[in-house]
């Protein structure tokens, strides 16, 4: 299969210091509600890559749930793969696309897990589905069938009925604390724009311009 020729000119924006600002928090939220503005499907979905104990990548898609002094909160199952690795290597990569706006971010820091009172509190947001499929899925783990796993979440709810299912504690938060943000804008004939913001340890940002 020869896609050489699939090719598309980016001609949407313009990506200037002035208007990113000092803060890349405050200028990620601006970029995020214009993604939410444009309507784009799952303008919070973000690819989440962790590193194994041998040192192995891994990526997939997770949700953006909130943006709290500034970090970045997402949920899992934390014997997952993901979590699993974020415990042996407490380091992680985001990576935002919206591709109708022509723009990506790039996030990479620290991760931490979330205070129980706030895994608690989201948990008991979600619906009942979503709750009965984080207490009985053992995510990352090889099963049978799926005919295995409705039957898991079908006992449960019979098991539980209208009562109040608290969370697991293997389920719940994790956040991500920004080292780098970085910034990018398609222009075009490949002359994009990136700008790219590198925490100092007073706790303020450095930031800077990088080739495409």
């Amino acid at each position: 299969m020869n896609l050489g020729d699939l090719r598309q000119d980016y001609k949407r924006n313009r990506l200037d210091e002035a208007d990113s600002g000092d803060d890349p928090v405050v200028f990620f939220r601006k970029w995020l509600d214009e993604a939410i503005q444009a309507d784009i499907s799952e303008p919070t979905a973000m690819s989440l890559s962790t590193v194994s104990s041998a040192g192995k990548p891994s990526s997939r898609i997770v949700l953006l749930k909130s943006i709290e002094h500034d970090q970045f909160v997402f949920f899992t199952n934390y014997e997952s793969m993901k979590g699993e690795h974020l415990k042996l290597n407490p380091h992680a990569s985001l990576l935002f696309f919206w591709p109708q706006l022509e723009r990506q971010v790039r996030i990479e820091g620290t991760v931490t897990k979330t205070d129980r009172r706030v895994s608690d509190l989201y948990f008991l947001s979600r619906p009942l589905e979503s709750r009965l499929s984080a207490l009985v899925s053992p995510q990352s783990r090889v099963i049978s069938s799926r005919e295995e796993l409705e039957k898991l979440v079908d006992h449960a709810a019979e098991k539980f009925g209208t009562a109040e299912i608290s969370r697991p504690d293997y389920w719940g938060g994790f956040l991500v604390n920004p080292e780098t943000i970085e910034f990018w804008q398609g222009r075009p004939g490949r002359l994009h724009d990136r700008i790219r913001y590198l925490k100092k340890s007073e706790g303020d940002w450095s930031r800077e311009r990088l080739a495409p």
